[in-house]
């Protein structure tokens, strides 16, 4: 009797019979001889459809099989060096085939289509060889993130949705009607981080997260998910440290689990094989220098144009880039103005106009992945600060009753799983990163 089996786990079986159930990704007609190639969510293998080895019927099916049909096939494997798939190496002789439904005309075809009628089809879209391989690692990355923190002695700590709060800047807020009170959806967990750190002293949460940001650059969503660590008696040193073993192992995992997926996308390995602890630390004063200084050297007045900055300027993405080119790993840029930093994040001492915070940029031009900081823990300072955000006080109180009782230093970061994926994907736009993603005119499908 055939073994049920995933085409993932096809090299066990060579030589024997299976069953694989799945649907068509194409079909290739040599008269007597239909090359079928079937994936299955796990692989994709070709399976050899040979008249005379077949139910006359079954035959006729198989030599009219459009793409996308839903079928079971039942065959003997065998090893052919040249035979397509994921894994490649591998075909299966077809014995037997039941139809379980032929599909209409599938509208995603292998010819060029463009961005827009793609993300039209997205729930179609994420069924080709290129998103089945960007979500697979996505899911790889997502599960090493947490594996890691798991063993290093985090909890996770789920944090609401629904807030009626700003974590971050008030202009990037959606705000919903909360049964006749204003609300918002969450632009981070960790304010909610903080308080749970106090309970537990490592924690973290992930978890979809919005911004309203009227932006169409290739590095932003207005649903994105994040994964956001807190500690407790943690410095900014500390935050650094545990930051790049925590992506070097994520890289090194996605590296060792999805080789044939990075093929797929054509990834360059030895960018990521580069990808080992220690990473690069400059500071702000030190970033800002290096900037002014490429802009005066180069001729290329747009470039000139790009790279103009002062001292007290947040970075765009041109500036990221050029720091980040000077790398061939992450680089950790540190003690930004306070100016344009969240309101929770700890003054330098000595210099209140820099605070305590941390940006982690990747190589490659795609610029922030994590952004963190040592946390405010004096009642008097984040009393003033809350008092500047614009929203009442009212909606702060209970974080401002943490620094009451048992205030410790703490630090902690966020992680844009979207931007990260892209990075290690190697993809030029964050909208491939995520199943669904909602862009500044899209939320459909």
């Amino acid at each position: 009797m055939a073994a049920l089996i995933t085409i993932s786990d096809i090299a066990q079986y060579v030589g024997q019979d299976v069953t694989l159930r799945g649907w068509i990704y194409n079909r290739t007609d040599k008269g007597r001889l239909q090359f079928l190639l079937l994936r299955d969510g796990s692989g994709v293998v070709q399976c050899v459809a040979f008249k005379k080895e077949m139910d006359e019927a079954q035959f006729d099916i198989a030599r009219t099989l459009t793409q996308e049909s839903a079928v079971i096939i039942t065959g003997t494997v065998r090893t052919d060096e040249r035979a397509p798939g994921v894994p490649g190496g591998f075909e299966v002789g077809v014995k037997d085939l039941q139809l379980v439904q032929m599909s209409g005309e599938f509208p995603i075809t292998p010819k060029e289509h463009g961005i827009d009628f793609l993300m039209d089809h997205r729930h179609l879209w994420v069924r080709s060889n290129r998103q089945w391989a960007i979500l697979r690692i996505r899911a790889t990355i997502v599960h090493e993130l947490r594996n890691w923190l798991d063993d290093h002695g985090y909890l996770l700590v789920d944090t609401p949705i629904i807030t009626p709060a700003a974590g971050e800047e008030t202009t990037t807020l959606f705000e919903i009607d909360y049964f006749g009170e204003p609300a918002f959806l969450a632009q981070t967990g960790q304010l909610y981080n903080e308080a749970n750190m106090a309970a537990f002293g490592k924690v973290y949460c992930f978890g979809p997260t919005f911004r309203a940001e009227k932006s169409k650059t290739r590095r932003h969503l207005m649903e994105f998910w994040m994964l956001e660590p807190e500690m407790a008696f943690f410095s900014l040193e500390d935050l650094m440290d545990m930051e790049e073993e925590l992506i070097g192992h994520v890289v090194k995992k996605v590296l060792e689990k999805h080789p044939a997926e990075l093929a797929i996308l054509e990834r360059d390995l030895s960018r990521l094989e580069a990808i080992t602890a220690p990473f690069a630390r400059i500071t702000y004063d030190e970033a800002v220098k290096h900037l002014q200084k490429l802009a005066a050297e180069t001729d290329d007045p747009e470039q000139k144009e790009l790279l103009q900055i002062e001292w007290g300027d947040d970075f765009g993405s041109p500036h990221e880039t050029a720091i980040a080119e000077m790398f061939d790993k992450p680089v950790f840029v540190y003690h930004y103005p306070s100016a344009f930093k969240a309101f929770y994040m700890q003054p330098v001492e000595g210099r209140p106009e820099v605070c305590r915070s941390v940006d982690l940029l990747a190589p490659e031009g795609y610029g922030e992945i994590t952004g963190g900081s040592e946390r405010i823990y004096d009642t008097a300072l984040i009393e003033e600060r809350v008092g500047k955000i614009g929203i009442p006080r009212e909606a702060y109180k209970w974080y401002l009753e943490l620094r009451s009782y048992g205030s410790v230093p703490h630090a902690g970061f966020g992680l844009g799983l979207e931007r990260t994926v892209a990075w290690i994907c190697g993809l030029p736009h964050v909208r491939e990163t995520i199943p669904y993603p909602r862009l500044l005119s899209r939320n459909y499908p």
